[in-house]
C-alpha cells in the first residue's frame, strides 16, 4: 500500500514526533509500507511525520546510489525511537531535497559526523557513529522526528527566495509524480 507523502503546510511536519512502545501497532506492516512509499515517490528517506504519523520513526535506503558510492550497497536502515546523542566535525554545504518540499532544491550546512541510538526493526538498540554523506541522510531524516525541514537550515535570503514555492505547495499547486497529501486535503 502507498501512503500519500504530507507536503509542506500540514501541522505534523512541525511537531516533535513521539518515541514509540515495542507493541506499536501493526509496526511491522508499517515499516513495510514506508519502504514502498518512500520506493514509489523515488526518495531514499522517509520519516513517520511524512506519512502523517508524529512518531519517532525512520527508514533509509540508500542502495539506488551504490553504483556511485559502493560504501552504500546494501545501506539499508530503520531507525526507531532515534534520537541524536553528538553531532561535531566541519560544517559540509550540499544540496537537499524532500519529498515534503516538491521541487526545492537548496543548500545546507550540515555537521560531517554524528552519533545516534535507535532500536532497530528487532527492538535491538544501536548506538552508532556516521560521517559524511550517511550522516546528512539520517540527519535530515531525523531532523522531521523534531518537526524541523531542511529549509529551516537555509539563509533568510534563500527562505524569502523560496517563499513563492512554498506558497504554492501550500496552496495544493505543487508538481510532483507521487500521492501527496496538501494542506486543506
Amino acid at each position: 500500500m502507498i501512503l500519500p507523502i504530507y507536503l509542506y503546510g500540514q501541522p505534523v511536519l512541525r511537531k516533535v514526533a513521539q518515541d514509540i512502545a515495542p507493541d506499536y501497532p501493526d509496526l511491522k506492516n508499517l515499516i513495510e509500507t514506508m519502504f514502498e512509499t518512500m520506493y514509489k515517490s523515488e526518495g531514499i528517506g522517509l520519516a513517520a511525520p511524512q506519512v502523517g504519523l508524529s512518531i519517532r520513526l525512520l527508514v533509509i535506503d540508500l542502495t539506488p546510489m551504490a553504483d556511485e558510492n559502493p560504501e552504500f550497497k546494501n545501506f539499508k536502515k530503520v531507525m526507531i525511537n532515534a534520537h541524536l546523542v553528538d553531532s561535531d566535525g566541519e560544517d559540509i554545504l550540499l544540496d537537499e531535497a524532500c519529498l515534503s518540499l516538491p521541487g526545492i532544491h537548496e543548500k545546507v550546512a550540515r555537521k560531517s559526523k554524528i552519533r545516534m541510538k535507535y532500536l532497530d526493526e528487532n527492538g535491538v538498540e544501536h548506538d552508532e557513529v556516521y560521517q559524511g554523506y550517511l550522516a546528512r541522510v539520517i540527519m535530515h531524516e531525523y531532523d522531521h522526528l523534531d518537526g524541523k525541514l531542511f529549509i529551516d537550515h537555509v539563509s533568510p535570503i534563500r527562505k524569502q527566495l523560496i517563499k513563492g514555492k512554498l506558497n504554492l505547495i501550500v496552496k495544493g499547486k505543487a508538481r510532483c509524480d507521487y500521492k501527496n497529501k496538501p494542506l486543506g486535503r
